[in-house]
């Protein structure tokens, strides 16, 4: 992918230059009060920092969009950027921010008139700038710095490759270095963690990370499947059985698949409950034991590279957090190469205050899956096949 410096060439200098930058600046809100609404985690606009700052020290004039939430392609006060345009404007000051791009249906549909807008820079720009004007050539490059959002085919994101010379951001190399990086140059052994709600939610990850790693770690409530698959009665545990069978598939496939060997449980009457696999009628699984996190623990600590996506358990509930903790924990107390997924994983280990200790905190749960899954993204081929690079 075209690079930065590679864009500067291209343009002949950043100097007086209008640079559209699409951001990932989907970031988790919180009541602020006052019906205020404020940021409740900032990594993703932190994250976009390095671009930001490179474009503008060498006099470019930046604008970023970003989407938030899922608007009905219509303005939306909840959905308003404004919190996000108030940090930004204090972490780099400068840059302008366009207003929610969800808010036009033509964004999610990639609509060669939303592009249009884009490009010639007549979309409302209401925090920190004005719109560059309606001239087609408002702006003279792209930048895509969203990670979070490259696997979708959206306006933002693969529409301005066609129109403009572009580059990848910082963050969007680094992501695309990093995860991509695993399934063809991981130092071994290579662990995988992967826990979450649903199977259906990673089993495309599981078929390909299947013959790529040397051990497979699954907890968290799709574990309930796989448990299943071997004959354990698993209770009212999360369980899809429509997917019983591929996780029979995958046990029997000779792969090295570790799963609990004991389960925290709330029974029939509200009690919290250690137990083995096997659960009876009325109990529900909701976080690995503690023999599977020192299990877990024992696996990573053997690894040169773990990769980790989904929690244990329902680590928001203080009594089903030791599971997901122990695992950070592992992570964060291994010398392997540690690679956190995004999504819940890095929402935990910022909670338990172990984020420093992580090698790379992916900003983008969904992208990076489907980049490790497929090996690509709609948002990394647009920038290889502009025509404008």
């Amino acid at each position: 992918m075209p690079a930065l410096e590679d864009l500067e060439q291209r343009l002949g200098g950043l100097d007086g230059r209008r640079i559209l930058v699409r951001c990932d600046f989907n970031v988790p809100l919180r009541d602020g009060g006052d019906g205020r609404q404020e940021i409740a985690d900032d990594l993703r606009i932190r994250a976009a920092l390095p671009t930001l700052r490179w474009l503008t020290e060498r006099g470019a004039s930046v604008t970023a969009c970003s989407h938030l939430g899922r608007p009905s392609g219509v303005p939306d006060e909840r959905y308003s950027l404004a919190p996000a345009a108030e940090r930004l404007a204090a972490l780099a000051p400068g840059v302008a921010l366009a207003e929610n791009l969800r808010f036009s249906p033509g964004e999610m549909s990639n609509d060669p008139a939303f592009v249009e807008a884009l490009v010639s820079g007549s979309l409302p720009v209401p925090f920190g700038g004005s719109p560059a004007g309606t001239d087609p050539a408002a702006f003279d490059g792209y930048v895509n710095d969203a990670f979070g959002a490259s696997h979708r085919a959206h306006a933002s994101i693969v529409g301005p490759p066609q129109r403009l010379p572009s580059a990848a951001g910082r963050l969007l190399q680094r992501e695309a270095d990093v995860l991509g990086g695993l399934r063809t140059d991981a130092k071994r052994p290579f662990v995988a963690v992967l826990g979450g709600a649903k199977v259906s939610d990673k089993l495309g990850v599981v078929e390909a990370l299947i013959d790529v790693v040397d051990t497979l770690v699954i907890g968290g409530g799709m574990c309930f499947t796989f448990l299943a698959a071997l004959g354990h009665p698993i209770g009212d545990s999360l369980c899809e059985p429509d997917f019983i069978e591929t996780c029979e598939r995958l046990l029997g496939s000779g792969a090295s698949i570790v799963l609990p060997n004991d389960i925290t449980a709330l029974d029939a009457g509200g009690t919290v409950r250690q137990m083995g696999r096997s659960l009876p009628d009325g109990c529900r699984g909701l976080d690995i034991g503690p023999g599977s996190a020192a299990e877990f623990d024992d696996v990573i600590a053997g690894a040169r590279t773990v990769f980790w996506n989904g929690p244990m358990g329902l680590f928001e509930d203080e009594r089903f957090a030791a599971g997901t903790r122990a695992v950070a924990q592992s992570m964060a107390d291994s010398r392997a190469f540690t690679v956190v997924g995004g999504g819940d994983s890095a929402a935990a280990v910022a909670q338990f205050g172990l984020a420093p200790y992580m090698d790379h905190i992916s900003t983008g749960g969904g992208a990076g899956l489907e980049l490790i899954e497929h090996g690509d993204l709609p948002g990394l081929a647009a920038l290889r096949d502009s025509p404008q690079r």
